[in-house]
């Protein structure tokens, strides 16, 4: 279903908005994903990542691929995730996002309620995902881009099962990580795989 969002395009600016997805797994980068719309074209059921299913992410992100007027994704890596922490991660891996954009906005909505250290006009908006298209669009091409790498890992780290739970302490993964220790994808700062180490 279509989401009315509280922002509405702006027709006379450059609009992004940037979301990121990975900050509650134990294992795998943090991805951003920064998007500008076209203000002329609409997404069809464009929503909120996490309320859409994983059918409705997959056909709004080939609309979003095929209609946005930029896309960008970027990351922050586990080793910079543990050198400092999960949250300037975030930070660093949405500016990121926004400064690989090949047409730069004059504006930018990020999701949550702080801002990277940048020069950009923006706004943070809580739950912006919900409330705002180009965060929304890019929490969808964040989430599928991450998921995709995290099946792709099943391959080369077999065992601890991160194409299902993508990388999420769930009690499956939890259990996995007891049995195989850490790998190099497991995220050293956060506490059920610290507790392991130690």
């Amino acid at each position: 279903m279509q989401n009315e969002f509280e922002f509405q395009i702006d027709h006379e600016r450059v609009i992004a908005g940037v979301d990121e997805v990975g900050r509650g797994p134990l294992a795998g980068d943090v991805v951003a994903a920064a998007v500008i719309l076209d203000p002329k074209i609409p997404i069809p059921g464009l929503n909120d990542s996490k309320k859409l299913s994983e059918k409705q992410r997959l056909h709004c992100f080939a609309l979003i691929k095929e209609c946005a007027l930029g896309i960008s994704v970027a990351r922050a890596s586990v080793e910079e995730i543990d050198a400092s922490n999960i949250l300037r991660a975030s930070l660093l891996a949405m500016a990121r996002a926004v400064q690989g954009l090949s047409t730069q906005p004059e504006f930018v909505y990020v999701d949550g309620n702080q801002l990277p250290k940048w020069h950009y006009s923006s706004q943070a908006v809580v739950k912006g995902d919900s409330r705002v298209a180009e965060i929304a669009a890019a929490s969808i091409i964040a989430k599928v881009t991450r998921d995709r790498e995290m099946v792709a890992f099943e391959e080369s780290y077999p065992g601890y099962g991160f194409a299902r739970h993508k990388g999420y302490p769930t009690n499956a993964h939890l259990e996995a990580l007891r049995s195989l220790g850490p790998c190099v994808l497991h995220r050293r700062s956060f506490a059920p795989v610290a507790n392991l180490l130690k």
